[in-house]
C-alpha cells in the first residue's frame, strides 16, 4: 500500500537554515521511486491553528519512505531544516476501500 511522508510548517525561525535544506534536500530523492503531491501551495485552514505550508510525498509503502527519511542524505539535509523552522512530521499509510 502507498505510504504518505507529510511534513506541516508551523514556524520558521531561521530562513538561511532552510535555504541551506532546501539546497541539499534534492539528492536525498535521486534514485528513490516517489512522488510530490502537494509542495508549499496554495492554503487553506480549515479547522486549528494556521500553517504556514505543507509537502505530502507519496512512496510505494511505508518501508520506501521509512527508507528515504532515515538515509544519511537526507538526514544531512534536515539537519538545516531542523534548525530552520518548527515542523511536524508523519507517514501515513493508505487504507484501500
Amino acid at each position: 500500500m502507498s505510504a504518505y511522508v507529510v511534513f506541516i510548517k508551523e514556524e520558521v525561525t531561521d530562513q538561511s537554515e532552510l535555504d541551506a535544506y532546501s539546497q541539499k534536500v534534492g539528492s536525498s530523492f535521486e534514485g528513490r521511486d516517489l512522488k510530490f503531491l502537494a509542495t508549499y501551495g496554495a492554503l487553506e485552514t480549515l479547522e486549528g491553528e494556521p500553517i504556514q505550508g505543507a509537502v505530502i510525498l507519496e512512496f510505494p509503502d511505508m518501508e520506501a519512505a521509512r527508507t528515504w527519511y532515515g538515509s544519511a542524505e537526507y538526514q544531512a539535509a534536515a539537519a538545516h531544516r531542523f534548525r530552520g523552522a518548527k515542523y511536524r512530521g508523519f507517514i501515513l499509510e493508505s487504507r484501500e476501500p
